[in-house]
């Protein structure tokens, strides 16, 4: 497996040029943009990683798929998508444009910006401070790791530049989608982007959500089965925002990407893969990460379809 992971390292490499750091958020470009890692749990508890794989980074967008999972155990079914859709869109991921348009009522899915900050504003707490505190907790369990924390810096980077959300949140303010307070609500969204891990979390998230909600080391449902299989859903047709589409024909793996580089892979009944690269393509996504998927899905025959 070891020889497999440098083989799709190296293929990865020859795309990395081609990308760039996020540049809308200061933090994010402090980085070697020619880093790539990768990391492979087994549902057997083998771990295989190669590459930059130790380096940490901010989960961004990946974060939608934990505060999805956790707004799903919270409120339920009903709930939650009587907030936000799941329906896959064509459009940037920050987009406020299908918003404006009457008849849809509430964001497309929660893998985008204003989805995912719906989402958010579904998780149960007294204010704030203790829903992050929550969405932390719940990350730090998923991912077996008690020492997962919050990169203080991105997150007031967010802070500085995230007008576009704001926007997002203030707009569903004004339609009835969001109910609480648009200030304290973008705060916990800004600082649950900045949760850092690497890709050993992100592979064992994945693994974890392959297993169905079952934890490998103790037996335990940690989520439920159907809250799994609808998340893994919402992966495979809106994870890789408007590329999603075209990730799902070449690679076939449900997937979640953040512009800080990492990308959250789990193949049902199979694996977890979690990967790195903070060189993005024009879509947000780590283009050395997706070459790296792509390699094995074709050498490991992961594809679901």
């Amino acid at each position: 497996m070891e020889k497999i992971l440098q083989e799709a390292i190296l293929h990865g490499q020859k795309y990395t040029h081609n990308g760039n750091p996020a540049s809308y958020i200061p933090e994010l470009q402090k980085v070697n943009s020619s880093d790539l890692g990768v990391y492979i749990r087994t549902l057997d508890g083998k771990e295989y990683g190669v590459g930059s794989y130790q380096q940490k980074f901010t989960i961004q967008s990946i974060s939608k798929v934990l505060v999805l999972t956790l707004a799903l155990m919270d409120n339920g079914f009903d709930k939650v998508f009587g907030k936000v859709g799941v329906e896959a869109t064509g459009d940037p991921f920050n987009s406020i444009v299908r918003l404006e348009l009457k008849h849809l009522q509430k964001p497309l899915n929660p893998m985008i910006n204003a989805g995912a900050i719906a989402t958010t504003s579904l998780i149960l707490g007294k204010g704030g401070n203790e829903q992050i505190e929550r969405i932390l907790d719940f990350a730090k369990l998923v991912s077996d790791n008690p020492h997962i924390s919050i990169n203080e810096d991105v997150y007031h980077s967010e802070v500085q530049t995230g007008d576009r959300n704001r926007s997002l949140a203030y707009f569903m303010k004004s339609t009835g989608v969001i109910e609480e307070d648009v200030e304290s609500l973008i705060q916990v969204y800004f600082k649950q982007c900045s949760i850092e891990m690497n890709c050993q979390d992100l592979a064992r998230i994945g693994a974890l959500y392959s297993n169905n909600g079952i934890c490998l080391k103790t037996g335990k449902e940690i989520i439920p089965k159907s809250i799994c299989r609808t998340v893994m859903a919402i992966m495979t047709t809106c994870g890789l925002y408007d590329a999603s589409g075209e990730f799902a024909v070449n690679v076939g793996i449900p997937a979640k990407s953040g512009v800080g580089g990492g990308i959250l892979a789990a193949v049902p009944n199979k694996i977890g893969i979690g990967v790195y690269g903070p060189a993005l393509d024009d879509k947000g996504n780590s283009i050395g990460g997706i070459e790296i998927l792509s390699y094995l899905s074709d050498v490991l025959d992961l594809s679901i379809f």
